[in-house]
């Protein structure tokens, strides 16, 4: 064999082992089910649920003005309520996402009885992909437009222990 192919070759070994060490996004788990997501908007915390039992514990950043329910587009706020996670979106501007089925008909008729819209687009998501916007993230807390943010590591968890169908309970 001579250098050339012997270089080649060693190279390509070099590059397949990095990237066996390299991590996932789409993780798997294999624990309990999550059978409810509980987020205590006042304390900045978001619980994964089997039953009663608490599976996994997260501080989160709420939308920029987080005290309150969200009653219209552009208001700053994360709901409060009872909704279900009812899309994921694996190309999200935000690393991952996992989508709430928020608004739901009562917060269409309180927005509607404003002449306003109720919103949308509430998601479960990591950071900014866009450096900049991480760094404003970065340096505020509460900074979503409502949604609820997590750190990218957290996000790649939740992706994978939460399915579509999960409730959410959202409060003050």
């Amino acid at each position: 064999m001579d250098r050339r192919a012997f270089g080649l070759g060693a190279a390509a070994i070099l590059a397949s082992a990095g990237c066996s060490g390299a991590t996932s996004r789409f993780q798997s788990y294999q624990g309990p089910e999550v059978t409810g997501i509980v987020v205590n908007k006042g304390a900045r915390k978001m619980y994964l649920l089997h039953n009663e039992e608490v599976l996994r514990e997260y501080k989160v950043d709420l939308g920029f003005a987080p005290v309150g329910a969200k009653t219209v587009e552009g208001d700053g706020k994360t709901p409060e309520g009872t909704y279900v996670i009812n899309r994921r979106n694996p190309n999200s501007s935000f690393h991952l996402s996992i989508g709430i089925s928020y608004p739901n008909s009562q917060d269409v008729s309180e927005a509607n009885a404003l002449g306003k819209k109720p919103g949308g687009e509430i998601f479960i998501h990591g950071q900014p992909n866009d450096a900049k916007a991480r760094r404003r993230a970065a340096r505020v807390d509460d900074w979503t437009a409502g949604c609820i943010a997590v750190s990218n590591d957290e996000i790649e968890e939740i992706f994978s222990m939460v399915k579509d169908g999960t409730v959410i309970s959202l409060r003050s």
